[in-house]
């Protein structure tokens, strides 16, 4: 519960930076085509990443869960192991995009962004390097410490970023105030890995021979993962880039930006029970690892079912009385992406347990499937419906994926389909009524105040429907509340 906290906060931190710096950088500093080449750029270097994360992380924090059992004294090598092939990956994909920023610029038919990628290379090595730490520190399921990373990455970033723009840098100064951010997040991170953890496991003797190989052969499996992860959330960008122009990736992006600040809970709920899974097959209690999920679930699809038709509904008064007029153009991708939050969501809490109990080659196959789905699909619906066409394109191979997923899961655990149905369906039944209020509401919107009104009714809506239908069970509530508050 308290590693579940400490996400909750430290995603909440992200989710209000990331939050703000959309807002700053759409309303008061960028125009659509500067806000879509600034994220044109970082969905390039998005496809770096994929090739200096490699796994290698995932993998060594699968060994730290697995050697903390049978023989701890070897968590010390994992880590360094797992450092070195992280630097070597690092630097080889930093080089690549600093001799090779021209040839990318003119592959993608967008000259302007050279310069991006040039500082973009520290960006995929400080970003790299932080990711590092947060998902050691889950190896050790002390989420609290990936949690105060996290934050810590989040905060600074914004802090950077608004600097760097105040001081007139522009989109390439907000991309060093990503440098930044996660440069100090990396340094915080390594620090505690290297100043607590390894000394508590030091002295053990050498390292089983093993090891580097074990490392290696899983690290595999998680980037092909990795790489689907990649072909979802930049190539599609990339794309958008290629056929049409910035303006239209700035809204594309936007869209998805949204998306991802709405599915902070799911993502933060996913991190923190994800080795749970995996320690609960480990002490062979299926059972309850079974249950865990159907909890995750059922309190996953009542915040994002309803959440999800709300934005549908409210998505053109958001953008208008948010991001100003000029990025109406986003209103029919967010639209779509009121479907897709529903179906990452659902993503969130699946697919990182799915490597945590040993299905990482099958969840690798599925997702790269369905990322090279996309692709395919995005290659052929963006010169036909524009921009719109990337986000359906994503919400089509999402709800396969979701469907592969959760097969999966049920091989693994016993899983009560029919009571998740009949709650599914009584949150169905929730989100009517409150969508029904909005609509009727809806025409009163005038301004923000109006806006978050209504969305303010119809959240009230909709907790009071889940108490009355005892979806929310109060005194579980009042003990989170509690919890969190002493």
């Amino acid at each position: 519960m308290r590693g579940l906290q400490a996400m909750l906060v430290a995603e909440g931190a992200r989710m209000v930076s990331k939050g703000l710096i959309v807002i700053v950088l759409a309303n008061y500093f960028l125009s659509p085509d500067e806000y879509g080449l600034l994220f044109l750029s970082l969905s390039v270097l998005g496809t770096g990443l994929l090739f200096s994360y490699l796994g290698f992380a995932k993998s060594a924090a699968r060994y730290i869960t697995e050697y903390k059992a049978k023989d701890p004294t070897q968590i010390p090598h994992i880590i360094t192991t797992s450092l070195q092939y992280n630097l070597v990956s690092i630097i080889v994909v930093s080089t690549t995009f600093v001799l090779g920023s021209g040839f990318i610029a003119g592959m993608i038919n967008e000259p302007a962004i050279q310069p991006f990628l040039v500082v973009g290379s520290l960006y995929v090595a400080t970003m790299t390097l932080s990711k590092f730490t947060t998902v050691v520190f889950q190896g050790f399921n002390r989420v609290r410490w990936s949690a105060c990373i996290g934050a810590l990455s989040n905060v600074s970033l914004l802090v950077f970023t608004v600097g760097f723009l105040l001081a007139g840098l522009g989109a390439i100064g907000a991309l060093a105030g990503y440098v930044l951010g996660h440069a100090l997040a990396a340094v915080v991170g390594l620090g505690v890995i290297f100043g607590r953890f390894i000394p508590k496991y030091a002295g053990g003797g050498g390292m089983d021979s093993e090891l580097p190989g074990k490392i290696l052969r899983y690290s595999i499996p998680l980037t092909i993962t990795r790489s689907g992860h990649t072909l979802d959330k930049d190539v599609d960008t990339i794309l958008v880039g290629f056929f049409l122009n910035p303006a239209a990736v700035g809204f594309y992006v936007l869209g998805k930006q949204i998306a991802d600040f709405v599915t902070v809970p799911a993502t933060s709920l996913g991190f923190a029970v994800s080795p749970a899974y995996g320690e609960q097959k480990a002490s062979n209690a299926i059972g309850r690892a079974g249950e865990l999920y159907e909890h995750a679930f059922v309190h996953t699809i009542m915040l994002y079912l309803p959440a999800g038709a709300g934005l549908i509904l409210v998505s053109e008064p958001t953008i208008r009385y948010v991001f100003g007029a000029e990025y109406l153009g986003a209103v029919p991708v967010v639209q779509v992406f009121g479907v897709y939050i529903i179906l990452r969501a659902i993503d969130k809490i699946t697919n990182d347990g799915l490597d945590f109990v040993g299905r990482a080659r099958d969840r690798a196959i599925a997702k790269t499937g369905a990322s090279v789905g996309n692709v395919i699909l995005n290659v052929l619906l963006i010169p036909v419906i524009g921009v719109v066409g990337a986000a359906l394109s994503t919400v089509i191979t999402y709800t396969a994926l979701i469907g592969v997923e959760i097969y999966i899961i049920n091989q693994e655990f016993p899983i009560a389909r029919a009571r998740l149905g009949r709650k599914t369906l009584l949150i169905c039944a929730i989100t009517a009524l409150m969508s029904v209020v909005v609509v009727v509401l809806l025409p009163l919107v005038t301004d923000l105040v109006s806006l978050l009104t209504v969305i303010a009714i119809a959240g009230g809506v909709w907790a009071g429907l889940a108490l009355v239908s005892g979806l929310i069970d109060i005194a579980l509530v009042q003990s989170f509340i509690k919890s969190v508050t002493e």
